[in-house]
């Protein structure tokens, strides 16, 4: 069964919340928001269901005060995995939502950090998605850290990084030794393309896997009961990326 970009990496990122028992998912998120419904939808009816706050919409947003009560629920230990992207990020981690160029004077300003920083701390497992896997994006080190990766001994931090998904390949996060490992690289994509495209160092394994494609049970899934529900919330992308009608 044939496949685009977005059904590959809604699929690999579901791949992610086998273990997940609580996942949260912010604004403009329709990737990391259609695989957390398809990882809730393949574990319906068993002892390890799946529990899925979206914020956006309203069919699975519990919240009724948006983000002070996401931050609430993050802050008691409610939620154990959630997503988080960036202008940039680097090999350790650090993640940049404020502006390109040298802080205050940027070149280029954006949106801001909102409450990245605090989930970052609280949240066990962070995925952090960048469909774009370029030295634009993948830096030697971030201009601005709006959300640090790791911190000092001595600092009672739960939250961090866990995994790394982009166009190119995944990569897990090693906290011991404060960077990234490749884990697998996606079809048609190689080693060397990954590195060049990669601004900081990351470790390779002696034996290089291959993303695990989907497989027909699960992109069935995925586009005859997740797209209508994700097409709630994001039409536009539902209608690229499944052909729903806005």
């Amino acid at each position: 069964m044939k496949f685009n970009q977005d059904e590959f990496l809604i699929c690999a990122i579901t791949s992610l919340l086998s273990n997940s028992r609580h996942v949260a998912v912010g604004m403009a998120s329709a990737i990391p928001g259609s695989a957390s419904l398809l990882a809730r939808e393949e574990r319906r009816g068993q002892r390890n269901s799946l529990r899925v706050s979206m914020i956006g919409g309203d069919t699975n947003n519990p919240f009724t005060d948006g983000g002070r009560e996401l931050f609430d629920c993050s802050g008691q230990g409610r939620i154990d995995t959630f997503f988080l992207g960036g202008v940039q990020i680097d090999g350790g981690g650090n993640v940049n939502l404020v502006g390109t160029g040298k802080y205050p004077k940027l070149d280029r300003r954006f949106p801001g950090s909102f409450g990245s920083a605090y989930m970052y701390f609280v949240i066990p497992k962070v995925i952090l998605f960048r469909p774009e896997h370029t030295r634009r994006v993948f830096v030697p080190k971030v201009d601005f850290i709006s959300a640090p990766g790791t911190s000092e001994e001595g600092v009672y931090r739960p939250g961090g990084p866990y995994a790394l998904v982009s166009e190119l390949c995944l990569m897990m996060f090693d906290r011991q030794r404060r960077r990234f490992r490749l884990k697998s690289i996606h079809p048609g994509h190689t080693l060397e393309e990954v590195q060049d495209n990669t601004g900081f160092s990351f470790d390779v394994p002696n034996t290089i896997c291959k993303t695990t494609v989907p497989n027909e049970k699960r992109l069935e899934l995925l586009r005859k009961r997740i797209s209508p529900e994700i097409a709630t919330i994001y039409p536009k992308f539902a209608a690229k990326a499944f052909k729903e009608p806005i």
